[in-house]
């Protein structure tokens, strides 16, 4: 099999001679990135209008968020972190004694953990667990009942690169009053991402989007809007300006959509890289990148598989993503040997996350085989 990148590596910095296979982890730095912070150190030197030409590339890259999860534009905000958004759901809503959450015990700590302080008001949380490193959708639903306030998961596992099948838990919902809640951290910019179907939808975006650290798109249902109360306040999400002048009032609005989840100014550089990093993903197409990231994910499993290795990875087409991992007791050992062949990967918690994006290609995987079997 012959996969060829969908981008050249030479578009990236620091990938001469270096087979970088940890997307999942980090992803490389765009040379484009470096026009981007020229131009933003300029604007930013540029005063009152220099800001506002910023905010403008920002609602840019809120309108290609948009198109490519397939939502409005005026429902993605910009929040600091992944971790955030979970976390506004959980302080926002009312929650009653006996009320519940369904997430999984396989999660991503902000995911599993964002609802640890409800324990005090009453609040169980269901931690379905997985079987043989994979999660049952069906189970899921299962675990839910009618005091359950949110299903909470990430649509890619950060330790298997499970893809769970969002459609049919959204579909399982309807009806009920559940909230959805998904962490696409390891799914935009990988493999297809249709946010609509969620109540809250967040990512990072210093994966497989990549950009870097700071920013995290975060799409709201406006059911999901109606039934969580606001929990953080400053000037960028009050209507202070021009209303209020110079002086305080005793009572102040709320802004809508989108700024309602932004308090204060979102970190507006990271929010340019975005831009231009969503420009060449939305150019080369979700779908073509999506082909190509699970391809190379089957490449590597047949490899592994090959090789004796234990892939806990899903070897279902639609259950795959970027990430194809691999159990080993010395995970971090092991990613450490590879770099001394010049091969990136990411190893922790006893697995190796193998990640293969646009830039990567089968001869890559043959260079992670050939010093996987050498080590």
């Amino acid at each position: 099999m012959n996969i060829d990148p969908l981008l050249s590596p030479e578009a990236f910095v620091g990938l001469e001679g270096v087979t970088h296979l940890c997307t999942g982890g980090e992803s490389p730095w765009l040379k484009a990135h470096e026009e981007v912070y020229a131009e933003f150190a300029r604007l930013k030197s540029g005063g009152d209008e220099g800001r506002r030409l910023i905010y403008a590339r920002g609602e840019a890259c809120r309108e290609k968020m948009g198109r490519l999860w397939g939502v409005p534009a005026k429902r993605v905000a910009f929040m600091p972190s992944a971790a955030e958004g979970m976390s506004w759901l959980a302080r926002g809503l009312d929650w009653q004694p006996g009320d519940n959450v369904v997430t999984t015990n396989l999660e991503f700590p902000s995911v599993a953990y964002a609802w640890r302080n409800l324990r005090e008001k009453g609040v169980e949380v269901r931690m379905v667990e997985h079987r043989d490193w994979g999660i049952d959708e069906e189970e899921l639903l299962a675990a839910v009942d009618d005091r359950t306030r949110v299903l909470a998961v990430s649509q890619v596992s950060f330790y298997t690169g499970q893809n769970l099948d969002i459609e049919q838990l959204s579909a399982g919902l309807k009806g009920k009053d559940t909230l959805l809640a998904v962490d696409a951290t390891h799914a935009s910019g990988a493999v297809q991402v249709s946010a609509g179907l969620a109540d809250l939808c967040i990512s990072s975006s210093y994966k497989w989007m990549l950009a870097t650290h700071g920013v995290a798109p975060c799409y709201l249902s406006e059911r999901a809007e109606e039934r969580t109360g606001e929990s953080s306040f400053g000037w960028h999400n009050l209507a202070v300006w021009p209303i209020q002048r110079a002086e305080r009032h005793p009572e102040v609005d709320i802004r809508p959509m989108p700024e309602k989840l932004e308090p204060g100014n979102p970190a507006m550089v990271v929010v340019m890289f975005l831009d231009r990093a969503l420009q060449t993903l939305l150019e080369l197409g979700m779908e073509r990148i999506e082909a190509h990231d699970r391809s190379l994910s089957e490449y590597l499993d047949v490899g592994l598989q090959k090789a004796g290795r234990t892939v806990i990875s899903p070897s279902r087409y639609a259950a795959r993503s970027g990430n194809t991992c691999f159990l080993d007791e010395d995970a971090k050992g092991l990613q450490q040997a590879l770099a001394k062949y010049q091969v990136l990967v990411w190893g922790e918690f006893g697995r190796v996350r193998v990640s293969g994006h646009l830039y990567n290609s089968s001869d890559d995987v043959e260079r992670f085989l050939d010093a996987l079997a050498q080590i």
